[in-house]
């Protein structure tokens, strides 16, 4: 799950930020299995071998009493099947250009699968 939404998310980036303006911004957290343990700059590192050029940003908590505040605006506007939470990692979130999200995506949704609703947002 990891190499391909690394993979994906890298290709769109390379085919749509500099043509349409495309942002791709992750947020690795911690609280799925303990599947993200490492310091910044070992997720950093880990991650460059992906030649992802998009942003990664600091280790945050998506659930509980501790959300980030950014995650609690996305789940309130854009809110998942079986409640508001973050079920998984790579859970996605489509924003449009004024910061409305407009979609979320299941964690298993590749991010190819994503691309044929950019489309409307441009």
């Amino acid at each position: 799950m990891t190499d391909s939404n690394y993979t994906q998310l890298a290709k769109l980036h390379a085919k749509y930020a500099e043509e349409k303006g495309l942002r791709i911004l992750v947020f690795p957290c911690n609280q799925f299995g303990g599947q993200e343990p490492w310091p910044e700059p070992k997720i950093k590192e880990f991650t460059q071998k992906y030649s992802t050029g998009f942003e990664l940003f600091s280790k945050i908590n998506v659930n509980g009493g501790d959300t980030h505040p950014l995650y609690s605006y996305l789940k309130k506007k854009a809110g998942g099947t079986l409640g508001d939470f973050i079920k998984w990692n790579f859970t996605k979130f489509l924003v449009d250009k004024n910061g409305i999200p407009v979609k979320r995506y299941a964690p298993n949704t590749e991010p190819f699968e994503c691309e044929k609703d950019f489309e409307k947002y441009w």
